[in-house]
Parts: C-alpha cells; sequence; structure tokens
C-alpha cells in the first residue's frame, strides 16, 4: 500500500500545484499562452466542466451527475485498489490502478472545490485564490483546469476530404492535465499488460 500511496502523492501533488499556478498566473486562452517549445508544446490555459479533455457534458445538471458519478468511481477504484494490495497483486496492475486514481481525485478536487476557493478566470484577470468577496462558484461547480497543448501538425483538410473538406487540422487539439494523463497512462498500462495481471 505504500508504494501506491507514494504514486498517488505524488501525482496529486504535481498536479494541483501546477493547476493552482497556472489558475494565479495566466490569462485564459492565447494572449496567456506560454510557448515551451516553439509552436508544438505550449502551456495554453483553459478550463472544462469535468471531463477528460476539455469535454462537456450537459450544463448545470451534468455538472452535477458527473461530480456525482466520479466519486462514486473512485470510491470504487480505491476499494480495488485496497483490496489488490492486501493480496499483494503485481506491481504493475497496483501502479496502474493508483495512477488512474490519482487522475480522477486530482480533477474531482478541482470541480468540488475550485469554485468556492478562487475568483473568476478571464482573458483579462487572473484568478485570485481565496477572494475576500468569496468564489466564483459553489461545491462540485468548480471548472477543472487545463494547460498541456501540443498541436504537432496543423494544416488544412484537401476540399475533396468527405464531411471535413477545407476546414482546418490540429494534431494533438485536446488540452489536458496531468490528472488526464495519469488516468490516460494507467488505462494504457492496463490494456498493455492485461493478460499478464488477470492470468488469474
Amino acid at each position: 500500500m505504500k508504494k501506491a500511496a507514494i504514486i498517488i502523492l505524488l501525482v496529486l501533488i504535481a498536479d494541483q500545484v501546477l493547476k493552482i499556478w497556472v489558475k494565479t498566473h495566466m490569462l485564459i486562452g492565447t494572449r496567456g499562452e506560454i510557448h515551451m517549445i516553439g509552436n508544438w508544446f505550449i502551456l495554453h490555459f483553459t478550463e472544462n466542466e469535468g471531463m477528460a479533455f476539455g469535454m462537456k457534458f450537459g450544463g448545470e445538471f451534468g455538472k452535477i451527475i458527473l461530480s456525482i458519478f466520479r466519486i462514486i468511481a473512485v470510491i470504487a477504484i480505491g476499494w480495488y485498489l485496497i483490496k489488490i494490495t492486501r493480496k499483494k497483486e503485481s506491481i504493475g496492475l497496483v501502479l496502474s490502478i493508483s495512477l488512474i486514481f490519482a487522475g480522477a481525485m486530482g480533477n474531482i478536487i478541482d470541480s468540488a472545490f475550485y469554485g468556492i476557493i478562487f475568483s473568476e478566470s478571464t482573458f483579462h484577470n487572473v484568478a485570485q485564490l481565496f477572494p475576500a468577496e468569496g468564489g466564483y462558484g459553489t461545491f462540485l461547480h468548480g471548472k477543472v483546469v487545463d494547460m498541456f497543448y501540443f498541436p504537432v501538425i496543423e494544416g488544412y483538410y484537401p476540399d475533396w476530404f468527405p464531411v471535413w473538406g477545407g476546414s482546418e487540422f490540429i494534431f494533438f487539439r485536446p488540452v489536458f492535465n496531468i490528472a488526464d494523463s495519469s488516468i490516460t497512462v494507467g488505462v494504457f498500462i492496463l490494456l498493455f499488460f492485461q493478460r499478464k495481471f488477470f492470468r488469474k
């Protein structure tokens, strides 16, 4: 359990420290962008309603449903993690579940508390932590902070291309955070080594 706790703690600390820095130092959108490596690794501050890679789900009601679902999922993942660590399962399985759990927790923290502890981020002002007038939202109505943007390939679909002909093409378009990355890596480890992890 100690190894799982260390992984979870490291991911959560890295995720929250970077999100808080971005929230309190960067403007939303292109005006606040920081180009780390040319035009293909960019810190681009954006916020979303809580789904991975900037996706949205069903307005205010959808936000509550998504938050409740996430909390239930995290409880289930946490229970499973305790179970496999007690049974001394493969370290790879423990690693992957720990990464998924930490990533889910990281985004739940934003969703649950950021609306309470931060002022609104805008295109002209950075957010304040613990503003005197209160936060921009209520419990479970916070927005998830995303910042990693990798537009590695940019161009336009050819005119003859079905549906998207002539429209802009960007790979990789989604903006994401450390928590999203943690979940993705954990899922890929599970998929790649599933036969080894679940031989029984």
